[in-house]
């Protein structure tokens, strides 16, 4: 469906040590990084190229500002990752929008946790499964 996420980031240095952990934990691998441009990309292991999670600069050349009701939410293939990445979230100067736990309003098996990266980026963790 996606071909690609892109949200921006004022200060690129601190969003890539942000980003890094997070993705680790996630199991979403950096395809690649230029610091030059500046910008960096993770994928899913797999044989498609896509889709691409994407942070960087604004390309306009402007001041990153964050979305009011724009989030992007990364897929846990269990609970724990969900609480393991919402621990490193704030570890690595995210803010807490949402401890990890269920939230039956939206499923039965809804588990997710909320924060915001350095820069006001809303974020999502999240997994469907029932609990193991």
């Amino acid at each position: 469906m996606f071909s690609h996420v892109f949200i921006g980031v004022t200060d690129f240095d601190r969003a890539l040590a942000f980003y890094e952990p997070l993705m680790r934990i996630l199991g979403i691998e950096q395809r690649f990084c230029d610091r030059g441009r500046p910008w960096a990309g993770w994928q899913s292991a797999s044989d498609d190229a896509r889709p691409l999670f994407l942070i960087g600069a604004p390309q306009d050349g402007r001041v990153h500002e964050a979305g009011n009701g724009q989030m992007v939410a990364f897929m846990a293939g269990d609970r724990e990752i969900v609480r393991q990445a919402h621990a490193e979230a704030l570890a690595c100067g995210g803010t807490c929008e949402g401890a990890p736990g269920p939230r039956p309003a939206y499923h039965a098996h809804y588990y997710g946790a909320y924060f915001r990266d350095p820069d006001g980026n809303k974020i999502c963790v999240v997994c469907h499964a029932p609990p193991a």
